[in-house]
């Protein structure tokens, strides 16, 4: 059962990480780095760990990649250069319809576990 647990946990993640990050960018005045990025997340709810730290560059690339935060790489002074990220106009309209998207099936899951239908 344990096996199932972390392959749903997993599943669920991974299906979320890109709004969660979007939102989290959108939060931000600042850019930031992929290990504040993972701190903050951590953070926000420790009981249950989004995503491992390398899980979380796969899905800022690809949400660079679709143009939906924007990067630039600056020297650091304590080691190899820090790659940092920001959300774009784009991306916060991607989030917004998003948000819209979540709310709904948010709303159509919790009706179905609590025993209700989407309709009432």
């Amino acid at each position: 059962m344990i096996d199932a647990n972390k392959k749903f946990q997993k599943e669920l993640n991974s299906g979320t990480a890109a709004l969660v990050l979007l939102s989290l960018m959108d939060r931000s005045e600042e850019p930031m780095y992929g290990y504040q990025i993972a701190k903050r997340m951590e953070t926000a709810d420790a009981t249950v760990p989004m995503m491992k730290q390398g899980a979380l560059y796969p899905v800022l690339r690809s949400l660079e990649n679709s143009g939906l935060l924007e990067s630039h790489v600056d020297p650091s002074v304590s080691g190899p250069p820090r790659r940092y990220y920001r959300i774009t106009a784009e991306g916060r309209q991607t989030l917004a319809t998003w948000m819209e998207i979540w709310d709904h099936t948010k709303s159509f899951v919790d009706s179905l576990l609590k025993g209700g239908s989407h309709d009432e």
